[in-house]
């Protein structure tokens, strides 16, 4: 007689992410991040047999907490199955944090270029012409996930150091943000939730005692903060936070990213960054801060 097996999760649920996003943009690293950190983590899985992962996990009563699974094109025509993969998740229980990693396409082309390999969507096409189809087959994926990472301006180790922070501070509760400074010359932050924009404020750079200073540097930041409409803007931007923070929760987003805009990242926004990231801290939020810009002049 054949012992029929439950196909529904015990209560021994894993924590489960799913790690996705651009070929060439950071997914082997990241997961080399999880599994130092203690996670069961499973490479280019088909989306279908993720209920099955989850599953399976749950059976091995509490001994495999947490899994992640890289899921991405390479895949084929079984990545189509990963939003109904996801919807019976969480109909059997279980919520799934999925994390993309993003990056510039002329960052992709260079890292496909220097380990000469081909892109798996390129064909007999053009490297490009496979950036641009996986960034579309992709595009509703990374608007509804979890975490986003920019990865075109970050090295190995700074994407690892990345990771590791969030996921170490992925087991309290509450919002966890990441404030970045960031100059518009430079380009707007792909991976923001909330882009503010602090340019309306006297720029110091026409300061000449100024000038050479940093948003870090005390005179910088008591001009900066000492400008009409400052204090107020930094409190608009807490309370807007500590506002769609609820949400966020409520949603199942545990992460947020809000980036905070002058002209070259170097002044105003820092200023402006490090004062708003004090007051969510006073608040009692996870905050972390990044400079994206800074030292670029």
């Amino acid at each position: 007689m054949t012992e029929e097996v439950s196909t529904t999760p015990g209560p021994h649920l894993p924590e489960l992410v799913i790690i996705t996003g651009m070929s060439g943009a950071g997914r082997s690293t990241t997961a080399n991040v999880l599994e130092d950190l203690g996670w069961f983590v499973v490479d280019n899985l088909p989306p279908a047999l993720l209920p099955t992962l989850a599953e399976l996990g749950g059976r091995a009563q509490g001994n495999v907490p947490r899994i992640a699974a890289v899921v991405d094109v390479r895949s084929g025509s079984f990545f189509s199955d990963l939003t109904r993969a996801v919807d019976e998740l969480t109909t059997n229980g279980n919520d799934p944090r999925v994390v993309f990693l993003e990056a510039s396409d002329d960052s992709l082309v260079r890292r496909h270029e220097a380990v000469r390999r081909p892109h798996p969507l390129q064909g007999d096409g053009l490297l490009s012409e496979g950036i641009s189809r996986e960034r579309e087959m992709l595009r509703d994926l990374r608007a509804d996930a979890d975490i986003v990472i920019d990865t075109s301006n970050l090295n190995v180790h700074e994407l690892s150091a990345k990771v590791l922070q969030a996921f170490e501070e992925s087991s309290r509760s509450g919002l966890h943000a990441t404030i970045i400074s960031f100059g518009y010359k430079y380009g707007l932050p792909v991976d923001a939730d909330l882009v503010v924009d602090c340019r309306f404020l006297p720029n110091p750079h026409w300061v000449p005692d100024l000038r050479p200073l940093t948003g870090r540097d005390q005179a910088v930041t008591d001009y900066v903060l000492g400008q009409p409409g400052a204090g107020e803007f930094v409190e608009g931007c807490a309370q807007l936070l500590e506002l769609v923070s609820e949400g966020y929760l409520r949603e199942g987003k545990r992460f947020a990213t809000v980036a905070v805009g002058c002209t070259g990242g170097k002044h105003r926004s820092v200023a402006i960054t490090e004062e708003l990231a004090g007051r969510l801290r006073g608040a009692g939020m996870d905050v972390a801060v990044v400079h994206r810009d800074l030292g670029r002049e």
